[in-house]
C-alpha cells in the first residue's frame, strides 16, 4: 500500500482534488486545500494550474508534513475526508449497426487480428479509411456490434465530426466529456478542463476490456488525446484518409464489387423492385460506383418513374453527390426548401430551430421535414431531433440554394435563422434564470443588414427553469456557431446578445470548453464595437468565469479586470460591484486569500453607492450577505479564524432573514470548515447538523458528500486522546 505521506500519494491527492472541481463540493475542497497548503508550508502558495505546478506544490507539502507531525495529521485528515473519486458505473454500447450489411469480411478479419493479438506493450489500434460514403463508419460499428461479447466492460463511441470540411471537427475536451458520461460519470463529476478529463479517462479505462470507436476522425492531433495504452482497450478509428502521425494498423476501405453492390441493393429495395428495374440496373450500379451510401439512397427510388428529360441538371463526379441529387429531385417543394436552406452554414447539428428559421416554418413543421430528409438518407440522425449533413451532401445542397433561391433568398434565410436562434436563446435564458440581472429580458431582434424583417411564431414557453436550461443547452453548440455567423454578417449587436444568453449554460451546465471560442469572439467584438458598455462588461465577466473554470488564471484575471473597467465606464454600479466581487472569487480559486479580501471590501463600497431606485437595488441584501460569506472565506484561508467566524455567522443570519435556505446552508458549511480548521470540532459538528437537513431538501448530493467527509474528520478529532 502506498504511504499516504509519500510524494506520490500527495501528488495523487492534489490531482484528485483538481479532478473533482466540476461541482461545488469539489471547489470547496480545492479552496480548503489552499489554506491547508499555506499552513503546512508556512507561506502563501499559488494554486497549481497544471501538472508541473502540481508537482511543485506536492514537493512543498511533502517537506512540510515531514517537518511537523501536527501538519502530517492535518493533511491525513484532509485527504481521508475527500469525496470518493469518480468511477465508471455504466457498460456503454455502440449505436445499432445497419440492418443490411454486405461483404467486408476481409476487412473484418484484419480488424480482429489487431483487436485480439497478444499484448506486447503496443496499444491495439486500427484505422479504417476511405472516401466519404464508402462505409467506414458502418464497418466499424458493425464489427463492434458483432464482437460485443469480447468487450464485457462495454463499447464507447465518439463522433468526432472530422469529415466536415467547414471546420466542425470536435475538439478533445468535448469528446472526452462524452466518453466519460458514457462510462457513467455524472455531469457533476466530469472535470472542466481537457487535461483533467484525459487524466480521468485514462484512470477509468485502465484494467477494463473496452472497445473505443472514434468515428469521422480528422487528424492525428484530434485523436491523440483520446488514445490509451491500457492493454484491454482496442481503439478503432474511421476516417476519410490516412492520418499521418498515428502508429496504427491502416486498413483501406474501397467500393463494393458488383456482386456485393447488387446484393446490398436487393436487400434494401426488395426482389420485386429489383425485378421491375432490371433494365436500368446496370446504369444505376455504374452511377453508384460501389458506394454503400449511394446504393442505399438509390434503393428508395428503384422502380419510380424517371424524371422528364431536362427536368434537372445532370450530376457528374462523386457518386455520393449523384445519389443525393437524385433523392433531392423526389422531394416535395417544402422539404426541398429545408434541405437547401438549412445547409447554408455548417451548423454543428441541424435542429428544428435551425431548419424552422432557415425555411420560415414552425418548429413542428421543421421537425417533420427533417425526419423525411433523414428517411431519404439526405441527413444523418445524431441525437434526438438532431441531424447533420454529410459534407459533400451539404455542399451540394448549398449550391442548390445559391442557384434556386439566389443571394437575396439565401441572405434572408440566414437572417431568419439567426433571429430565430436569438429569440430562442434569450427566451430560454430568461426562463432559466428569471431573477438574474445578467440575463436581459427577451426583445425582438433586428436582422443583419440587407435582410427583410420577418415575424415568426411566438417563442416557446417552459414549465420550469430546468426545462428552459435543457432547451438552451441543447442548442448551445448552434448558438456558439451563430456567434460566428453574426460576426461574419457584421451584426455585432447579435453577437453580444447571443453571448449574454449563454450565461445560464455556463453557470449551471458548465460546457466551458465548448463555449470558450464563442466567448472569446464576443469579447473581441465588444472591445472593437462596444467598448465601455454594460454589454462589454457582461461578456468579459462571462469569459473570465469560463477561463477560471478551465484554470487559465492569468487570462481570467485579464478579462475580469476588463469587466471591471467596462462596468465602471458604463456607470453601472451593480455590474461594477459584481465584477470586482468576481475578481475576489478568482483570487480565492488561486489561493491568493490576502488579495481576495480587499476585492470584497471594495465591492461592498460600490454596492453602497447603489440608490434605492437603481437596477438591482432589491437584490442588495442578498449581495451584501454573499460578500460577508466571501470575506469570511478569505479570512479562513489566511487562518484568521476569529474574524472569519464573525463574518460567516453574520452571513448565516442575513440569509436566514431573507428566507434563503440554500445559501444559509452554504454559509453554515463555510462556518463548519472554519471551526474545524481552528481546532473546534464540536462547534463544526453543530454547524454541520444545521446545514444537512437543508441540503437534503435541496438534493445537493455533492455538498452532502463534502459534509459527510468533514463530519468524519470532526468525529475522529473528538475521539482522539489529548496530546
Amino acid at each position: 500500500m502506498l504511504d499516504p505521506l509519500s510524494l506520490a500519494a500527495i501528488t495523487s491527492a492534489l490531482g484528485a482534488v483538481g479532478l473533482g472541481m466540476a461541482n461545488e463540493a469539489g471547489k470547496r475542497a480545492w479552496e480548503s486545500a489552499g489554506g491547508l497548503v499555506r499552513r503546512v508550508t508556512g507561506r502563501p502558495v499559488p494554486a497549481p494550474a497544471g501538472p508541473a505546478d502540481r508537482a511543485a506544490v506536492a514537493r512543498a507539502i511533502h517537506e512540510g508534513v515531514h517537518r511537523d507531525p501536527a501538519h502530517a495529521r492535518e493533511w491525513l485528515a484532509f485527504t481521508a475526508g475527500l469525496p470518493a473519486p469518480a468511477t465508471a458505473t455504466a457498460v456503454p454500447r455502440l449505436p445499432p449497426s445497419v440492418r443490411h450489411f454486405t461483404d467486408r469480411e476481409d476487412r473484418m478479419k484484419l480488424i480482429g487480428r489487431e483487436a485480439f493479438r497478444p499484448p506486447d506493450g503496443r496499444p491495439r489500434l486500427a484505422l479504417l479509411h476511405g472516401p466519404e460514403g464508402i462505409g467506414t463508419s458502418a464497418l466499424a460499428v458493425h464489427w463492434g456490434c458483432r464482437e460485443a461479447g469480447r468487450f464485457p466492460d462495454g463499447q464507447l463511441y465518439a463522433d468526432l465530426r472530422g469529415d466536415d470540411s467547414a471546420g466542425g471537427a470536435l475538439r478533445a475536451g468535448p469528446a472526452l466529456g462524452s466518453l466519460l458520461r458514457q462510462l457513467g460519470v455524472t455531469p457533476g463529476e466530469v472535470p472542466p478542463t481537457a487535461d483533467d478529463r484525459a487524466e480521468l479517462f485514462q484512470r477509468l479505462v485502465s484494467g477494463r476490456q473496452l472497445l473505443l470507436v472514434l468515428d469521422h476522425a480528422h487528424s492525428a492531433a484530434q485523436v491523440r488525446p483520446l488514445l490509451t495504452s491500457a492493454p484491454g482497450v482496442f481503439t478503432l478509428i474511421a476516417a476519410q484518409r490516412p492520418l499521418p502521425g498515428l502508429d496504427t494498423l491502416d486498413i483501406p476501405v474501397g467500393p463494393l464489387g458488383e456482386r456485393d453492390a447488387r446484393r446490398l441493393l436487393g436487400a434494401v429495395a426488395g426482389k420485386q423492385a429489383m425485378s421491375a428495374a432490371k433494365a436500368t440496373l446496370p446504369s444505376l450500379l455504374a452511377e453508384c460506383a460501389g458506394s454503400p451510401y449511394a446504393l442505399r439512397t438509390a434503393a428508395q427510388r428503384l422502380g419510380a418513374p424517371a424524371p422528364a428529360p431536362g427536368a434537372s441538371p445532370a450530376l457528374a463526379g462523386d457518386p455520393l453527390v449523384r445519389a443525393a441529387g437524385a433523392a433531392y429531385r423526389s422531394l416535395d417543394p417544402a422539404t426541398a426548401r429545408v434541405f437547401r436552406l438549412a445547409a447554408l452554414r455548417p451548423w454543428p447539428a441541424v435542429t428544428p430551430a435551425v431548419a424552422a428559421g432557415a425555411a420560415g416554418l414552425t418548429g413542428a413543421e421543421a421537425l417533420d421535414r427533417l425526419d423525411e430528409l433523414a428517411d431519404r438518407q439526405l441527413l444523418l440522425p445524431c441525437g434526438e431531433a438532431r441531424y447533420r449533413y454529410r459534407p459533400a451532401v451539404r455542399e451540394h445542397a448549398r449550391e442548390l440554394a445559391l442557384r434556386e433561391d439566389g443571394y437575396t433568398g439565401c441572405a434572408a434565410a440566414e437572417g431568419r435563422t439567426l433571429r430565430g436562434l436569438l429569440e430562442l436563446a434569450e427566451g430560454a435564458a430568461h426562463a432559466a434564470l428569471p431573477q438574474s440581472w445578467r440575463v436581459p429580458a427577451p426583445a425582438s431582434a433586428p436582422g443583419p443588414a440587407g435582410t427583410a424583417p420577418d415575424t415568426g411564431p411566438a417563442g416557446p414557453t417552459y414549465p420550469d427553469s430546468g426545462a428552459a436550461l435543457r432547451a438552451l443547452e441543447a442548442e448551445a453548440e448552434n448558438l456558439a456557431h451563430a456567434l460566428d455567423a453574426a460576426e461574419e454578417l457584421g451584426d455585432h449587436q447579435t453577437v453580444l446578445r447571443l453571448a449574454r444568453s449563454l450565461w445560464p449554460v455556463q453557470l449551471k451546465a458548465g460546457r466551458h470548453e465548448e463555449l470558450l471560442p464563442g466567448l472569446l469572439l464576443a469579447a473581441r467584438t465588444a472591445d472593437a464595437h462596444a467598448p465601455g458598455t454594460r454589454a462589454a462588461g457582461a461578456v468579459h465577466a462571462q469569459l473570465a468565469h469560463t477561463l477560471t473554470e478551465l484554470r487559465r488564471f492569468p487570462d481570467a484575471e485579464r478579462h475580469a479586470r476588463a469587466a471591471v473597467g467596462a462596468e465602471e465606464a458604463a456607470g453601472h454600479p451593480r455590474g461594477h460591484a459584481s465584477a470586482v466581487e468576481f475578481l475576489g472569487l478568482l483570487r480565492l480559486r488561486e489561493w491568493r486569500y490576502d488579495e481576495a479580501y480587499p476585492c470584497f471590501e471594495e465591492a461592498g463600497r460600490i454596492y453602497d453607492s447603489v440608490d434605492p431606485g437603481d437596477e438591482g437595488a432589491a437584490d442588495l441584501p442578498r449581495a451584501r450577505a454573499l460578500l460577508e460569506r466571501h470575506r469570511g472565506r478569505a479570512l479562513r484561508g489566511m487562518s484568521r479564524y476569529a474574524r472569519a467566524r464573525e463574518l460567516l455567522e453574520s452571513a448565516v443570519n442575513r440569509f436566514g432573514e431573507l428566507g434563503d435556505a440554500y445559501n444559509t446552508a452554504r454559509a453554515l458549511t463555510d462556518l463548519a470548515e472554519t471551526h474545524a480548521e481552528a481546532g473546534d470540532p464540536a462547534a463544526a459538528l453543530a454547524a454541520i447538523d444545521r446545514a444537512v437537513p437543508v441540503l437534503e431538501a435541496e438534493r445537493a448530493t455533492y455538498a452532502l458528500d463534502h459534509l459527510r467527509g468533514l463530519r468524519a474528520r470532526c468525529v475522529a478529532a473528538l475521539s482522539r486522546p489529548p496530546e
